[in-house]
């Protein structure tokens, strides 16, 4: 028979502390009963204990239970489920013989209060938590065409922001939990994935690590935000920690098979506003000088929109099959996945397998549980050329697309003195067709957790993991010997010129290795409860990075690999990261909630004397709905105040060990010569003997509520975080040390911020429901420290290139501001509001235009992000949206600022120009104008970020086989004023930074069909 709540199933691991253990009493007994739900259907994997022990389990897939070696006397049952209201229930043991107990009825409880909540090594009641926790389950996942995992939370946690750098399949993501705490570390959070903290670093052949995990076999997903409840983590807690828990079996269910399959197409619903071919022509014809005439294409009736050349419409196959079961006293959960992913580009996709496997047996009459998790994926890239999307709106379009019998594979190229023009823009066809550029990544990740209920001592339980994360990427790239964008490449040994292409390949392999224990002890102390958690961590990371000669298309070597030390061709960078923790809450009456923890990190990418960091927290938590004057409140249905601090550090810099005074091999294009031979040097590179852990220390205040039987409930927090000792990248005094720039503990930054959530039930009805949910998150972060001595002169640390001239940028650190913070020139306008050319504002008024003109103004960090989603549902037929928001954010429009029509001459180059030209006019291209305010643009948006329709067909074939068919639509609309392709910009390649847009992979709007079947 079909069990609608086995989709609510929680992990094995969420029992944790439920298991068997030998009474210390005089007699021992049995107590068996079933759990069912309002229907009267029995409810599996429920979690029955007896109050105060470690006594119990979960339910069969019947609903029945059975608790071995009860002691003997008067004991009270505690019956929780997710969704479902606790309900205890008093009975009587009696010494050898079985207690059986009435059937027990579990009501759903819509504010989730006593659901369990995953979090640093264990589990706790919503109510219980102390710190800032949000917690979303598959039932809320953003649902749609889904490739990353961290998609599935998009705009529904407050304080989270997750940004796809692009619309290109397994694009990496921004992930940044209140905005990140490091200036030039890493602001990326901590990812622990069934237990195994998981190294997200780039990994050769993978755009994102992340888009090796198939989303399908997620079942929930815990954001960590403060530090009260980061802590236990240590050293790599200061942005945040997520927690991502797969699905599981449950113990005597009966066999369950579901397949999905969902089919999607995708199109780029906008474009760059560039002018046509007759626009340009127009223009051209009236502004230029006789060579740019010339470069115009002989035939007036071309008009090439490059863009719609390079771009398709794109198909994606997405599907999954999972068996869910369980085998005498051993459930179990497998599945696989396939994944076919078409990109907008051509030639550009990801095909993606998957498969997991989970055994989570409970043996030793209840004492032992185990969890096995194994997932591995294998992963193979086609990355087309994305330059071609550049290109695509800057080439000429009044040429054609191609010119046959030339020497560049038939491809229009622009051409002086009869050759290439090696600084005109390259033929965008030219560039996808013209290049092979190829990954297979493979990736597992697994680990088996022994969790053991100790007879010597009730409630205590130690707890072994062993864990994996092994990842390798391999990589081709050719190019053609005829291909413009590498024809003018020459091998060293001398072959003859136009030569050129690529033939090369690249490798990389990650291992990181997990060794923990902990012990975990529960009980009642005095009118409290007591949990104790003490552990001790070992993880090792190596990362093994093959070199390679570089090489033309006819693999002559053009540059050789470089020579390593070791003689080896590759380098592999190994550290360990050593921890000792420590957790103690205390819960008095369900009222008074304590939390107190401590981690211990070593780290070996630090000198001796500085390997060790030291990371307290403390939160506490006042219950006033456990109150006698609110406990029969039916307006208020739950009230709880919680105050936390903590600190937490950063490790996470680009080189291994910074500390460490060596030399490098130089590159084989930088030799010495001694007669007839040529030597390597050896240089000395820049290292910071004293470098240690950049630390953050975090102030949280809060409150969830709850009003009329929660109808309404969420929560608000405010927050104060201070990172200090900051890992940046500084300039140094001459002669100080072996570089100009060194990195090393300077500086400070703050972070201030408000961030709620709420969830309304709009209706509650038997056929009819309608839920909403709303976040929000308003903060800001300053810098307050950049150098270590006071220069009244050093305005700040220049960042953020840009295109359009020679080393220019456009984003400063500095002090008292916000990080990358544009600095700019602030424009003059004329009487008709329109920009005027050359003129701007003399700030300092010393009668002269030169940097000293230019202004910190706005940043790229948005003031607020919201979150807005709603739920309905009536009979067999929903409907469900979700959407984000991000206010106050501004970006430079670099593409905008690249519209000026140079009359002056253009040195054989003719690119297409942004409709922003028929606006300002400009025919210069100074830096004043490139770094002109006129750019920065407030780039604030909403965005439909999904909609989704669905009818569950239910029971088609002998009240055991259900279908569910859902369609979605994906990026459906974004209202925005910002006039460039997307409004959401982050760091992505080349000189597309932070709140930089200089051309990106358009986001697709994407329509799915997906099917459901379970039997």
């Amino acid at each position: 028979m079909k069990n609608p709540y086995l989709a609510k199933m929680v992990l094995p691991l969420l029992c944790a502390g439920a298991g068997l253990s030998t009474a210390q009493a005089q007699g021992i007994g049995t107590v068996s009963g079933r759990v069912l739900d309002e229907k009267g259907e029995g409810l599996p994997g429920v979690t029955v204990l007896i109050e105060g022990t470690s006594l119990g389990g979960s339910t069969n897939g019947d609903g029945t239970f059975l608790i071995q070696n009860a002691p003997t006397g008067p004991q009270t049952l505690v019956i929780s489920f997710v969704g479902f209201t606790t309900q205890r229930q008093s009975i009587n043991v009696t010494a050898g013989q079985n207690t059986a107990v009435a059937a027990l009825t579990l009501s759903e409880n819509t504010t989730l209060l006593n659901e369990a909540v995953v979090v640093g090594y264990g589990v706790q009641r919503k109510q219980d938590l102390t710190g800032a926790v949000e917690q979303v389950t598959e039932k809320e996942f953003v649902k749609g065409q889904i490739t990353n995992p961290e998609q599935l939370i998009q705009g529904k946690v407050a304080g989270l922001q997750v940004t796809t750098s692009g619309g290109a399949p397994g694009a990496s993501s921004s992930i940044r939990i209140r905005g990140g705490s490091s200036l030039t570390a890493s602001n990326d959070p901590l990812i622990v994935i069934d237990g195994v903290p998981v190294d997200n670093r780039t990994l050769a052949g993978a755009a994102n690590p992340l888009s090796l995990i198939n989303p399908n076999d997620i079942e929930s997903i815990s954001v960590l935000k403060d530090a009260s409840s980061t802590a236990i983590y240590g050293s790599r807690a200061s942005n945040g920690v997520i927690i991502v828990t797969t699905k599981k079996g449950v113990q005597g269910q009966e066999l369950r098979v579901n397949v999905s399959s969902q089919n999607s197409v995708s199109r780029a619903n906008k474009y760059v506003d560039v002018l046509s071919g007759d626009e340009f022509r127009a223009v051209v014809l009236a502004q230029g000088n006789a060579q740019q005439i010339a470069l115009l294409g002989p035939d007036k009736a071309v008009n090439t929109d490059w863009q719609r050349e390079i771009y398709r419409t794109a198909l994606t196959t997405d599907n999954n099959v999972s068996l869910t079961g369980a085998v005498g006293a051993v459930p179990f959960r497998v599945s696989g996945g396939y994944l076919d992913q078409e990109g907008l580009l051509i030639k550009n996709d990801l095909k993606r397998y998957t498969g997991s496997v989970g055994l989570s047996p409970v043996l030793l009459n209840g004492n032992l549980r185990v969890n096995v998790n194994v997932k591995g994926s294998w992963v193979d890239n086609n990355f087309s050329n994305q330059g071609a999307v550049g290109a695509a709106v800057f080439a000429n379009p009044t040429l054609p697309i191609y010119a046959p019998g030339n020497p560049y594979g038939g491809f229009n190229e622009v051409l002086k003195d009869g050759n290439l023009n090696t600084l005109a823009t390259r033929n965008p066809l030219g560039l996808i067709y013209q290049r092979r550029d190829r990954s297979t990544v493979k990736r597992s990740i697994g680990n088996i957790q022994l969790d053991y209920a100790l007879p010597f001592l009730t409630g205590l339980r130690a707890n072994l993991n062993l864990g994996y994360d092994v990842q390798q990427g391999r990589g081709s790239l050719y190019v053609p010997a005829t291909a413009a964008s590498d024809f003018n490449r020459v091998a060293i040994a001398g072959t003859t010129a136009g030569q050129g292409g690529l033939n090369n390949i690249s490798g990389q392999d990650k291992n990181n290795r997990l060794l923990e224990f902990y012990l975990n002890y529960n009980r009642e102390v005095g009118p409290g409860r007591l949990d104790l958690l003490a552990g001790h961590s070992y993880q090792r990371f190596a990362d093994k990075n093959y070199v390679f000669a570089d090489r033309l298309a006819n693999e002559a070597v053009y540059a050789a690999a470089p020579t390593l030390f070791s003689g080896l061709d590759y380098r592999d960078p190994k550290y360990v990261l050593l921890s000792f923790y420590g957790r103690a809450n205390y819960n008095l009456n369900d009222k008074y909630l304590l939390t107190a923890t401590m981690r211990a990190d070593g780290s070996s990418r630090f000198r001796e004397g500085q390997q060790w960091g030291y990371f307290p927290s403390a939160a506490a938590a006042w219950r006033l709905k456990g109150e006698d004057f609110l406990v029969n409140s039916t307006t208020i249905s739950e009230l709880k105040l919680r105050l936390g601090y903590g600190q937490t550090g950063q490790q996470d810099i680009g080189d291994i060990y910074p500390y460490l005074a060596r030399y490098t091999f130089s590159e084989s294009t930088a030799q010495y010569q001694l007669g007839d031979e040529f030597s390597n040097t050896l240089r000395a590179a820049a290292y910071d003997r004293n470098i240690k852990w950049e630390t953050s220390t975090t102030y949280n205040a809060g409150i969830d509520y709850g009003f009329l039987d929660s109808r309404f409930n969420g929560a608000v927090d405010v927050y104060y975080r201070k990172t200090d000792d900051l890992l940046n990248n500084v300039f140094v005094p001459a002669l100080s040390n072996l570089s100009n720039k060194l990195t090393t503990n300077v500086g400070s930054l703050e972070t201030r911020g408000l961030e709620a959530s709420l969830n309304v039930d709009i209706v509650r009805g038997t056929q009819f429901n309608w839920t909403a949910n709303a976040n929000a998150n308003v903060y800001k972060v300053e810098i307050t420290k950049l150098t270590n001595a006071t220069d009244p002169t050093y305005k700040g640390d220049n960042v953020g290139g840009i295109e359009g001239g020679v080393g220019g940028t456009i984003q400063i650190n500095s002090v008292g501001y916000q990080p990358n913070a544009f600095y700019v020139y602030q424009q003059v306008y004329g009487t008709d509001g329109k920009p005027l050319e050359g003129v701007y504002v003399d700030r300092n008024g010393n009668g002269t235009i030169d940097s000293d003109d230019r202004y910190q103004y706005q940043a790229p960090a948005p003031k607020a992000i919201l979150g807005f989603g709603s739920n309905f549902s009536y009979g067999k037929a929903s409907l469900a949206f979700t959407m984000r928001a991000n206010l106050g954010n501004y970006v430079y429009n670099n593409v905008r600022a690249q519209a000026a029509f140079p009359q002056g001459g253009s040195d054989g180059v003719l690119n297409n120009l942004n409709r922003e030209f028929l606006t300002s006019g400009f025919v210069t291209n100074t830096t004043e104008r490139l770094q002109s305010d006129y750019y920065v643009e407030n780039a604030s948006f909403l965005r439909m970020e999904n909609l989704t329709a669905g009818y569950d067909f239910g029971n088609i074939y002998k009240d055991k086989t259900n279908l569910r068919v859902s369609l979605s639509v994906q990026n459906l609309f974004v209202a925005t004023n910002y006039k460039g392709l997307d409004p959401e910009i982050t760091a992505g390649t080349g000189k597309t930074a932070l709140g930089i847009d200089n051309t990106i992979y358009p986001r697709p709007r994407t329509i799915s069909l997906g099917l459901n079947l379970g039997f």
